[in-house]
Formats: structure tokens, C-alpha cells, sequence
């Protein structure tokens, strides 16, 4: 039996996006980290070997639908060409969101 995480009285669930585009030295995941903070989100960003960002978060859907919905566009420099995104439960020890 799978317990059910939540902070808040809300049910907690985590995404993992890949972003792909021109999205490696354009300070996307120093911005990824500062809109999780903002959200009140954890987990981690960081840059793939294939030239794509990654990252996964944690908190409540709604929040995380606006954290996706910022990948998809990502800072001013970044050019977003594809985003790809699964949901899952919750299942991370995380305590913060971090560059990894």
C-alpha cells in the first residue's frame, strides 16, 4: 500500500519534463530553480548529455501545470522546441529544488 503524499492538505505529485531547443547556456536552469522556488516546488534540473534540459519536481498539480507551462517557454535567451512530460505520484525525498 503506496502512501499519499501532501504538504498543505494537497495531494502531492511530481513531473519530469525534458526541454528540448537551444536551452544549454542560456541560464535555463539557474531560471528553471528561481520559478520552483517561486512555486514553492522541489527537485532538481539539469543539463543532458543530448543537449536537452531535465528536470524533476515535486508539489501540488496545479503548481506543477504552471512550472510545465513555463518550461514550455523557458527564459527570454532559451528557444523551446519540445517539451516532454510525465506524471507520476510523489515518491522523492526532496527537500529543496536544486541544480544537479
Amino acid at each position: 500500500m503506496q502512501l499519499e503524499l501532501k504538504r498543505d492538505g494537497k495531494k502531492m505529485v511530481q513531473v519530469k519534463v525534458r526541454i528540448y531547443g537551444s536551452v544549454q547556456g542560456v541560464f535555463f536552469r539557474h531560471s528553471a530553480r528561481k520559478e520552483a522556488e517561486r512555486l514553492g516546488l522541489t527537485g532538481w534540473v539539469r543539463n543532458s548529455d543530448d543537449g536537452s534540459v531535465e528536470a524533476i519536481a515535486e508539489g501540488s498539480k496545479d503548481k506543477l501545470e504552471e512550472f510545465v507551462a513555463w518550461c514550455k517557454k523557458g527564459p527570454t535567451a532559451a528557444e523551446v522546441e519540445k517539451v516532454q512530460v510525465e506524471w507520476n505520484e510523489a515518491d522523492e525525498n526532496l527537500e529543496r529544488f536544486e541544480i544537479v
